[in-house]
């Protein structure tokens, strides 16, 4: 499927943007390289592959879940320009 200047102007107007010739032109070429790219997935067979329609029926690779007893509070507290008793020290917001 080619597209033509008169179906880009369409198009244009019905996204309600403005175009000049030089971007009508441009635009014309860069959306029948995109359909003519499009058009080559139909060569490829996929006579033997079976359609996808929901990704939850893939099973996807889990790690094994394990407790760490870490207490990294001091880990944390250091990238905090102000901190209190172990806790990060904020302003006042509500009076």
């Amino acid at each position: 499927m080619k597209l033509d200047t008169n179906t880009i102007n369409k198009i244009a107007k019905l996204a309600r943007i403005s175009l000049s010739e030089k971007e009508a032109n441009d635009l014309l070429k860069d959306m029948n390289s995109i359909l003519d790219w499009v058009e080559q997935l139909n060569e490829v067979n996929t006579d033997s592959v079976e359609p996808l329609a929901n990704i939850s029926s893939s099973t996807l690779p889990q790690r094994k879940d394990e407790a760490k007893d870490i207490n990294s509070s001091d880990e944390i507290l250091k990238n905090s320009p102000d901190k209190l008793e172990g806790y990060f020290a904020v302003p006042k917001v509500v009076e």
